[in-house]
């Protein structure tokens, strides 16, 4: 360990005591079933290095699963000075700034399309982002004079996406992305990827993927411009925006 070095944080400061949840495809039925569910999600336990441990919650899930809440002490450390933070790129402006720089920059205003894909029928992510009601105290793209906004809501073939972001001319196409069984968050970005390099061999608007379970890291590797994870209000979408299709003029005579 080279850095400020912390532990976790249970009933006492540096007890390293962490609580974690899981489910196995165990019975929690009568009273041999709970005591054998239980032994099993103790053994679980141990393996991840929690010791002791205990069991403070099991509930059955159906017939054959079993949820659990474990407590227990883990000996890991965390290095702080070992932490990787991706900064971000660009500032959060104010919605007048946001409003000024598109003036100024496009002359027109920036045309953004949002939806679902796919199966994935949640709503709430897109729509937080979009609406003028907007997310966290923030105002969504809608409210921005100088954003036309397209939300296409749910359930949208990538092919039909793309083929509408044509007709409209957009910018910029956002997509959120809540379903994550089975990795689809990540098939649903790479199935988006590859219809708009069909779509637009030379190039195409930009392609913003967001949703709970997202590491901006895998942005390159979705193939995708920029990822969103949770938390994201509009106006940090906004910004990234700007900061991309509408960046402020280098000085005359600057480097």
């Amino acid at each position: 360990m080279t850095g400020p070095v912390v532990r976790p944080y249970g009933d006492t400061t540096g007890d390293g005591q962490v609580q974690v949840s899981f489910t196995l495809p165990v019975p929690f039925g009568n009273e041999d079933e709970r005591a054998l569910a239980e032994g099993a999600a103790l053994q679980l336990a141990g393996k991840m290095g929690l010791d002791p441990a205990m069991v403070v919650h099991a509930k059955g899930m159906g017939p054959d699963f079993t949820y659990f809440i474990v407590y227990g002490r883990t000996g890991h450390l965390v290095d702080l000075s070992a932490v990787t933070v991706i900064p971000r790129e660009f500032p959060v402006l104010s919605p007048a700034e946001i409003n000024l720089r598109l003036r100024s920059g496009l002359g027109r205003k920036l045309v953004v399309l949002g939806a679902c894909i796919g199966t994935d029928a949640h709503t709430v992510g897109i729509d937080a982002i979009l609406n003028v009601k907007g997310h966290a105290g923030e105002k969504g793209l809608e409210y921005y004079r100088e954003i036309r906004v397209v939300n296409l809501g749910a359930q949208v073939d990538v092919a039909d996406l793309a083929a509408r972001a044509q007709a409209e001319r957009a910018d910029a196409v956002l997509v959120s992305q809540v379903v994550t069984q089975r990795e689809a968050h990540l098939s649903g970005a790479r199935e988006l990827s590859a219809a708009f390099r069909a779509a637009y061999p030379d190039g195409g608007p930009l392609l913003v993927v967001g949703g709970p379970r997202f590491d901006p890291a895998m942005a390159a590797g979705l193939g995708v411009d920029k990822i969103f994870g949770r938390g994201t209000t509009p106006r940090e979408v906004a910004s990234y925006l700007v900061h991309v299709l509408a960046p402020e003029p280098v000085p005359a005579g600057a480097a």
